[in-house]
């Protein structure tokens, strides 16, 4: 799974039990390209980390806010 992001857009992270909440981040930085493309990420709980998105992941392009 390839997604297209820059620094500024968001991440999304869906609950993964019923009535969670999704996980928020905002992308500081993208590490490499096209499928193997990972990112350093502020989550809203304040921790900062390297992130692998999985299949659950979406972005959200900080133009479409």
């Amino acid at each position: 799974m390839e997604l297209a992001a820059k620094v500024g857009d968001e991440i999304v992270i869906d609950g993964h039990n019923v009535g969670a909440p999704p996980r928020e981040g905002e992308i500081l930085e993208v590490l490499g390209e096209g499928e193997t493309a990972h990112f350093r990420v502020l989550w809203d709980d304040g921790q900062e980390c390297i992130f692998f998105p999985g299949s659950d992941a979406r972005i959200v392009h900080f133009d479409e806010h």
